[in-house]
């Protein structure tokens, strides 16, 4: 790490700490040239993750609209917030955890259903109604008795 005040390439960790948000760690540093102090944040560095429409667009992967999108299958719906949020979670982690820079808007939904599924069968079937864009009561009927 570069000393800030001279430019020299070598120092020493004097002290590390995690910073209180606990997504970096911030080290103070002494030059061994001109012994002044500085201070460096390490944070792990994230690919971006972009999510591939059904027209072939594409957009950042953004958490909090799956997140929109299961708190309005669940309004009414006798389901925890921290039960939503530990579904967002786990989706995200799923995602980012699959290494692929481009995941289908397709793949993320069949991963919230599949959790919907679990935690309440009313919201997963707004989900679902929703998600894949039934066009007639036939096809929804169908779906019904797929899931029974």
């Amino acid at each position: 790490m570069k000393c800030i005040y001279c430019g020299n390439a070598e120092s020493k960790v004097v002290d590390s700490r995690s910073t209180d948000d606990g997504n970096s760690i911030r080290r103070r540093r002494e030059c061994l040239q001109c012994g002044k102090r500085f201070t460096t944040y390490e944070v792990i560095e994230s690919t971006p993750v972009l999510v591939v429409k059904n027209d072939g667009t594409r957009q950042p992967f953004d958490p909090l609209k799956i997140k929109s999108g299961v708190i309005k299958s669940c309004e009414k719906r006798p389901v925890a917030i921290r039960d939503i949020d530990a579904l967002v979670t786990s989706v995200e982690k799923q995602v980012y955890n699959s290494l692929e820079q481009e995941v289908p808007s397709r793949k993320i939904g069949e991963l919230v259903m599949e959790r919907l599924k679990e935690l309440d069968p009313i919201a997963y079937v707004r989900f679902a109604s929703v998600y894949r864009d039934f066009r007639d009561v036939t096809t929804f009927i169908e779906f019904i008795n797929e899931f029974k």
